[in-house]
């Protein structure tokens, strides 16, 4: 081989491992506390969990339910990251993805969604029959299942609170991704059945106006809304800043 083939050997591998990188899967974009545990991102989604469980001194916060006022502001990103957190530190967590309308909890971990929780909440399905293993280890999944006509009727039944009976017995913490709050009623539902709720902004698209309607209307479902998350703010070209902090 002469020193030229050598060179052009060398260019097409560094060449091919560039468009490795540059072509990684979209779930490993989304689930970077596991597909990088050493980013800063990945750091503030643990400092977000111990956050939680600052505030589970005085009440057990376990059933948590991540909103946001509006599609597209990183809430199923914050919610599939806290639960890898969550699972790495030894705690069994289930997430269920109960945004009806629009699911995208399956897509993230490239899942099946035949069958999920409305298969649950109508009795065609048992809850451990439908149930799935995220490939991560102590982090399960509850997909949405078909989309049903009554979404909101659905999370409000008495199926749902059977659900959440027999998820509680099996778990540390159950999450749920729900639709945006000022889209339909499903979050305000889901927050009265939950410990607590954090709202998720996204840096330079969240409006302060619709971030407020959204949080007084958790409020007055009673719900316990326990902090915040920053989302997507730039604070160099390698890194994000996630906020988290008291209502």
């Amino acid at each position: 081989m002469t020193i030229r083939d050598s060179a052009e050997r060398d260019v097409e591998t560094l060449a091919r491992r560039r468009k490795q990188k540059d072509q990684l899967t979209d779930k490993q974009r989304s689930l970077i506390a596991y597909h990088s545990q050493k980013s800063p991102v990945t750091e503030q989604f643990r400092t977000l969990r111990t956050n939680i469980q600052f505030a589970s001194v005085d009440k057990n916060i376990k059933k948590i339910l991540i909103a946001s006022s509006g599609p597209a502001e990183g809430k199923s990103t914050v919610i599939a990251n806290l639960g890898v957190v969550l699972a790495q530190q030894g705690n069994r967590v289930l997430l269920v993805d109960s945004d009806m309308r629009k699911p995208t909890v399956h897509f993230t971990f490239q899942l099946n969604n035949t069958m999920g929780l409305t298969s649950v909440l109508t009795r065609s399905k048992r809850f451990l029959d439908v149930v799935q293993n995220s490939g991560i280890e102590d982090l399960d999944v509850l997909s949405s299942g078909p989309v049903p006509p009554n979404p909101s009727e659905l999370l409000g039944s008495k199926a749902m609170a059977r659900f959440l009976d027999e998820a509680d017995q099996q778990y540390d913490y159950i999450l749920f991704d729900a639709p945006p709050v000022n889209l339909v009623t499903d979050a305000q539902v889901l927050s009265s059945l939950t410990d607590g709720v954090i709202f998720v902004l996204r840096s330079g698209k969240t409006e302060r106006e619709t971030a407020v309607k959204a949080v007084n209307a958790l409020k007055k479902a009673n719900a316990n809304v326990i902090g915040t998350v920053l989302n997507d703010r730039k604070m160099d070209d390698n890194s994000y800043y996630y906020y988290y902090g008291e209502n």
